[in-house]
């Protein structure tokens, strides 16, 4: 890891910059694949998949049956500790229910907020080295409490044509029965653009590569919102000296082993905490299955020093804006209380990152590449549309209506202006025969 000495300021930039890709190239690529599923369907997926997953389908969908047995070909343990994150998920996100707002804003002048659910979601699971069948109960539980009534689910198969029994089951579990297997960039063309098995949805959920990423921001420029925009996922540990280093290693590790273009981040205000934890993620490197993955993530990642300064490392972090922040530090809700630009934030030495990407209930699908200073995590809300509704009074018009009417004419509208009009003359009208 790249270690830096209380840096500048003017190197805050540079050292919180996130990997780089080459976006032209990127859509060039992507926008065919789009283009073939919009006009070819079914058949252009059936193509696609053979040439990117080596699957050979007749049938897109997965059927019923391969859903209800997946339980079966689970270790019972794995099924329970899903469960158990199911449980947690469902309570944490259920507690996010919106109470309608009903406000008299001036007498006979009502406005009121509801929230309706988005009809037609579309969930994408990765599939490839590492199935992420924990992101089946990040997306789709939100999606069942806010009441979407239709819900689709791709994912890339194997060359057999199997899904993994976890995704499957965590499927199943939280009532999702459209699964197709489709995967990558194709997969989020039969989303946007509908073919004859896979319905069009409204708006798009989940992670991916660089392909599925790009696929997602060109669709969502003409026909499906889409969750955020996202890049490698990064984590930020925030420490001071109380931390415990071999923890800190382990979190590090943990974010490195995602893929190589991930990005870990150390701040410190102890350069004895710095050292400690870069031998001891060396160290614990050294045991990982994915190593080789991790070892070039951990090699472009960074190690940030600012010794005895914690106001420093609080302006840092904001600047960085993590996806994931864990302040392992004294008094780490003081800290927290500073923080304004993360997508998570997980509060002392025993609460890992690890937690909430599985079962603590919060989601782990939130902002990367700083987007974190705009965009929120993964919530009920993201499933959910905001409605206003107000409602005028005949008696309120007198009093409301010229304010309106003023309005209108100031910025030459006059049709506005005379909607209102019309309203507030018919009352005088009324009232003199």
């Amino acid at each position: 890891m790249k270690t830096h000495l209380n840096p500048p300021r003017s190197e805050w930039s540079a050292i919180t910059a996130r990997p780089l890709f080459d976006l032209a190239a990127l859509f060039s690529t992507v926008q065919p694949i789009l283009d073939r599923v919009r006009t070819g369907g079914d058949a252009a997926l059936r193509e696609l998949e053979l040439r990117f997953d080596r699957a050979t389908l007749t049938d897109l969908a997965l059927p019923a049956a391969e859903l209800e047995r997946a339980e079966s070909e689970l270790p019972p343990a794995l099924c329970e500790a899903i469960r158990l994150a199911h449980r947690n998920i469902t309570a944490f996100h259920t507690a996010q229910r919106f109470s309608p707002i009903r406000v008299e804003t001036q007498p006979g002048v009502v406005c009121e907020q509801r929230a309706v659910p988005i009809e037609r979601v579309g969930l994408y699971i990765p599939g490839g080295t590492a199935p992420l069948f924990s992101t089946v109960l990040m997306l789709a539980i939100p999606a069942a409490i806010a009441g979407c009534s239709e819900v689709v689910l791709c994912t890339p198969p194997a060359p057999d044509g199997s899904v993994n029994p976890a995704i499957r089951f965590a499927a199943h579990l939280c009532g999702v029965n459209r699964v197709f297997r489709i995967g990558g960039a194709q997969a989020v063309a039969a989303m946007a653009y509908g073919t004859e098995s896979v319905p069009r949805v409204d708006k798009i959920f989940g992670p991916g590569n660089q392909y599925v990423m790009a696929a997602k921001q060109l669709v969502s420029l003409t026909h499906v919102a889409i969750d955020m925009p996202a890049g490698p996922s990064e984590v930020e540990v925030l420490a001071d000296a109380t931390c415990r280093p071999d923890f800190v290693a382990a979190d590090l590790l943990s974010q490195a082993e995602h893929g190589t273009d991930s990005q870990a981040m150390l701040v410190t205000t102890s350069r004895e905490t710095a050292e400690a934890v870069a031998a001891e993620t060396m160290r614990r490197l050294e045991r990982l299955p994915r190593k080789d993955i991790a070892a070039q993530s951990i090699a472009n990642s960074h190690i940030v020093v600012f010794e005895n300064d914690l106001p420093a490392a609080i302006a840092f972090t904001n600047m960085y804006a993590p996806e994931h922040l864990i302040i392992a530090t004294a008094h780490c809700r003081d800290v927290a209380e500073c923080i304004q630009n993360a997508g998570s934030v997980f509060l002392g030495n025993y609460s890992c990152e690890s937690a909430g990407d599985y079962a603590s209930g919060t989601n782990h699908t939130l902002p990367t590449k700083a987007w974190a200073r705009s965009y929120s995590g993964l919530c009920l809300d993201s499933f959910q549309r905001k409605m206003t509704l107000q409602e005028i009074s005949p008696a309120a018009l007198p009093d409301f209506a010229p304010a309106v009417e003023a309005m209108a004419e100031a910025e030459q509208l006059h049709a506005h202006r005379d909607a209102m009009r019309l309203r507030r003359e018919s009352l005088a009208d009324s009232a003199n025969p």
